[in-house]
């Protein structure tokens, strides 16, 4: 099911440097019905380390993707209201700075459920998904968008142009960190990309997991934690250029990445790799105390629970995400601490978590049982959570942030523990 990489999986230098072990950990993503509670689960390693050669960092293990995005994959894009306004406003600047119109393709890599692809199909912009996952696409070409339902490879790409189908722009975001064959997928960038167009690759910012200890990004579907300097490497290796690079604050923080076949970069680009080798990105150094602030994060959390718990308070959890299934199995939150979670994602409720098989059920449950805290597992989209769940915070309700330290949030107010 799992097996070690020995190499980089961007440079193939073999002396990779441990920073993180996680212990065994459930796939993240691999939620349980009532059927599959009773058969044995999954519990492969997960560890992170670094490369020296080229600044990636990385897990060492590695799980067929076919096993990860395939079958039953419960990630639907479309559930998240601040992740639509953000493919919105991103699909508008493109189809503005670019001129794009109905002699242009757009292309996206891991389209998922097309939620980025119809706002260019609203402007008459041709577009074509490709992602592996049978339901998300089914639900993309259901909404009218065209999708493949395929892995995108050097192969696939090649078949694409033959075909008089290179693409103007070119969409992957939160894509690369799952590749393991990454040279193969930049060299099919390269490949489909029209000689004048533009990559636009948005991946989670290494420094910013290290910097703000965002350790529950860390599960067995992000093979890769990407910076500048790294990303740099990778694209130079099949002779694309970093133009230009964006710093978001989604998913806790994230890097776009403007990609293109001829050199011309920006500033911007040049201030962040100084930035980034100013603070020892691509050096060992800056990884070197993450386990221990990550064991801090741990004992505090369980120490916080713990004692609500002691004070007769009931406990639920908001998000069935993959980083919620990686916090509650490393911490130890288990059904003893957390009554159940809740999950807008409709494909999710009825559902269990992994590890811990934590029931999901509706978000309005939140307000039917009124537990006294909620963990806030998908803290990365904790203003759109609370905002949506004003009614509990009124009666009372209080949300637990655990990243980067546990505090308590009632109102706005935040209460550090």
């Amino acid at each position: 099911m799992t097996h070690p990489v020995l190499a980089c999986r961007s440079c193939g230098q073999t002396d990779l440097t441990p920073v993180l072990f996680l212990g065994k950990m459930p796939l993240a993503d691999r939620l349980l019905a009532d059927s599959m509670l009773a058969d044995a689960e999954p519990a492969l390693t997960l560890t992170l380390h670094f490369c020296a050669q080229c600044a990636l960092v990385q897990i060492a293990e590695c799980v067929a993707p076919e096993q990860l995005f395939c079958e039953d994959y419960p990630y639907y894009s479309s559930f998240s209201d601040a992740l639509l306004k953000h493919s919105r406003d991103n699909a508008k600047e493109l189809i503005e700075q670019h001129k794009l119109g109905e002699k242009s393709l757009v292309v996206e890599l891991a389209s998922n459920d097309g939620y980025l692809l119809k706002n260019f199909i609203e402007r008459g912009i041709p577009v074509l998904g490709i992602d592996p996952a049978e339901g998300p696409a089914k639900a993309a070409r259901d909404a009218g968008v065209e999708t493949m339902c395929a892995f995108f490879t050097e192969p696939l790409a090649r078949e694409l142009a033959s075909s008089g189908r290179r693409a103007d722009v070119i969409i992957g975001n939160n894509v690369l960190a799952h590749v393991p064959d990454l040279n193969g997928f930049v060299a099919g960038i390269g490949v489909l990309l029209k000689q004048e167009g533009v990559a636009v690759i948005e991946v989670p910012y290494v420094k910013d997991l290290i910097d703000h200890c965002e350790f529950d990004t860390i599960y067995h579907e992000h093979l890769c934690y990407f910076s500048v300097t790294a990303s740099r490497h990778l694209f130079a290796r099949y002779s694309l250029s970093i133009n230009d690079v964006r710093r978001l604050s989604i998913h806790g923080g994230s890097l776009r990445l403007y990609v293109g076949h001829k050199e011309e970069i920006s500033p911007t680009v040049d201030a962040l790799l100084e930035d980034e080798q100013s603070s020892g990105v691509d050096e060992i150094h800056y990884y070197e105390d993450f386990a221990q602030r990550v064991e801090q994060i741990r004992e505090s959390l369980l120490k916080l629970l713990r004692g609500l718990k002691d004070e007769g308070k009931r406990i639920a959890a908001y998000g069935a995400a993959a980083k919620g299934a990686t916090l509650i199995n490393y911490v130890g939150i288990g059904s003893e601490l957390l009554d159940f979670v809740v999950d807008r994602n409709t494909h999710k409720q009825g559902r269990y978590m992994p590890g811990q098989h934590i029931p999901i059920l509706p978000c309005d449950t939140l307000v039917s049982e009124r537990p006294d805290y909620c963990l806030l597992l998908a803290w990365n989209f904790a203003e759109e959570i609370m905002n949506q769940q004003a009614e509990y915070i009124q009666r009372g309700g209080r949300f637990i942030v655990p990243i980067p330290a546990p505090r308590i949030i009632q109102e706005g107010s935040v209460e550090v523990h």
